[in-house]
């Protein structure tokens, strides 16, 4: 899917579920024809980068070890147009003194912007690591932020 933040390339599992999303900066490849459950993907993809959709409505089956599925979870709850850090997301876990480990699990997320890790930010504040690229991480922040500003 060619989109304003760059080509984003979708996996699905055989039964449908969300298995990937990723940034591609490497556009010679050639994009396959979708089957129905990647053309869901992208029209939810599609209408969030319009401004249109702040949840998605769609099965995640992201592949990750049971610290990295309890750290997406609780990425998946940062509001649309919040923030939260590495060390609060640690101790929401019980686990306070993990906020490197919770940054690593971010970084390996396979889902991006559904599993909005771009939302997680350093404890001073700064745009730390996205796997995507700090201008698109500062893209869907500001995004989101000027959906709420829009009062959407």
């Amino acid at each position: 899917m060619i989109s304003s933040i760059g080509t984003i390339e979708v996996s699905v599992d055989d039964a449908g579920a969300l298995t990937s999303i990723s940034f591609v900066d490497d556009t010679s490849t050639e994009l396959g024809k979708p089957d129905d459950a990647c053309v869901r993907v992208i029209r939810q993809l599609q209408e969030y980068l319009r401004g249109e959709r702040r949840r998605f409505r769609l099965p995640l089956a992201p592949d990750g070890t049971e610290f990295e599925h309890r750290v997406w979870a609780e990425v998946c709850r940062i509001p649309f147009g919040s923030t939260d850090t590495y060390g609060e997301i640690a101790r929401r876990l019980g686990v306070p003194d993990s906020a490197r480990a919770v940054g690593a699990a971010n970084s390996r997320n396979p889902i991006a912007i559904m599993i909005p890790c771009h939302r997680v930010i350093g404890a001073g504040g700064g745009l730390t690591g996205y796997a995507g690229g700090i201008d698109r991480k500062k893209w869907l922040l500001d995004h989101e932020a000027g959906q709420l500003r829009l009062g959407f």
